[in-house]
């Protein structure tokens, strides 16, 4: 089967339309319903409105199920591991970082936006990375990265008073991530079919004092530090592959971010894409990416298991 198979099935199905009246919305029985003007709707939200359109739309829709059906169950018997990126995929890092910041504040009377702070210090993840792929910085884990972030913010936000070691505390708020609701029971469910690991920017230690915190079932943590090469580099997606000894079409990249997604498939990986509105907050739910674009397309991990038949 070619790799972007199930991806081109699913682009033609959501592309096909009964009646200009009707929305492009039977891309299968798994992938969320998209119009050309509004955001994808979840599984929920589909079912009812097909209920609504009637049997019409639903034998209509039969033969694009099947044949997408038939691509996922394919490519899922080709898959041998699925790696994960953790951080707002696998754990709600705002949400904990919030927490923690709060425990902070009770001890030491502080009067801070955890919002957003923890929003800031997210904010420049990014940036820092990118001096260590320019050569700016050699090589230094996120525990270091995030150490210098959170150094340029404590002025900032008032945090002056705290010591060294409360510091050092809060700066492993991040091996303390807590998981989304649906994760562990969800990765329980994929590991009897698979092989399941992280494929995180994360550093190793940070990984795995989380899994352990977290209760989070990895048969493996890998991470950007073995390769040495943050995500996107596709050096990192390929590291993985081989310490995994598959080819990289035999892995599924698992991610709630688009464009970790699109990398990987450029490394010849295959693509899942978790949807999780919630990562930046309440009130800036994020954008669902439109259906089609990646081989699989789930509402959350068991959404996610049960297409793949775990």
């Amino acid at each position: 089967m070619n790799r972007h198979s199930s991806v081109d099935v699913r682009r033609e199905v959501a592309a096909a339309k009964p009646d200009s009246s009707i929305p492009s919305l039977f891309a299968d029985a798994t992938s969320p319903l998209s119009t050309a003007a509004g955001p994808s709707l979840s599984n929920t939200a589909r079912r009812r409105l097909l209920g609504l359109l009637g049997v019409g739309a639903a034998v209509w829709m039969l033969p694009h199920q099947a044949a997408l059906a038939q691509s996922n169950l394919a490519l899922s018997e080709k898959v041998k591991a699925l790696v994960f990126d953790v951080f707002g995929t696998v754990v709600d890092w705002r949400g904990s970082i919030i927490r923690e910041g709060q425990i902070l504040a009770s001890k030491k009377s502080l009067e801070v936006d955890w919002g957003e702070f923890a929003d800031r210090w997210r904010a420049g993840y990014g940036p820092a990375m990118n001096r260590v792929r320019s050569g700016e910085m050699p090589w230094t884990k996120i525990d270091d990265l995030h150490r210098i972030i959170l150094d340029e913010l404590v002025p900032e936000f008032g945090l002056d008073r705290l010591t060294e070691t409360e510091l050092e505390h809060f700066n492993r708020a991040w091996h303390r991530l807590s998981p989304w609701p649906d994760t562990v029971a969800g990765l329980n469910r994929l590991k009897t079919k698979y092989v399941i690991t992280t494929l995180s920017n994360g550093n190793v230690s940070l990984l795995t004092h989380m899994a352990k915190n977290a209760g989070l079932p990895w048969d493996a943590v890998l991470s950007a530090e073995l390769a040495q090469h943050y995500k996107p580099d596709p050096r990192a997606y390929l590291k993985a592959a081989d310490l995994l000894s598959l080819e990289p079409a035999e892995v599924l990249m698992v991610a709630a971010h688009p464009g970790d997604l699109r990398a990987a498939a450029d490394a010849g990986l295959h693509t899942a894409y978790v949807y999780r509105p919630l990562e930046r907050g309440p009130e800036r739910q994020r954008q669902r990416s439109p259906a089609g674009d990646f081989d699989f397309d789930a509402d959350d991990f068991l959404d996610l298991a049960r297409q793949l038949g775990a």
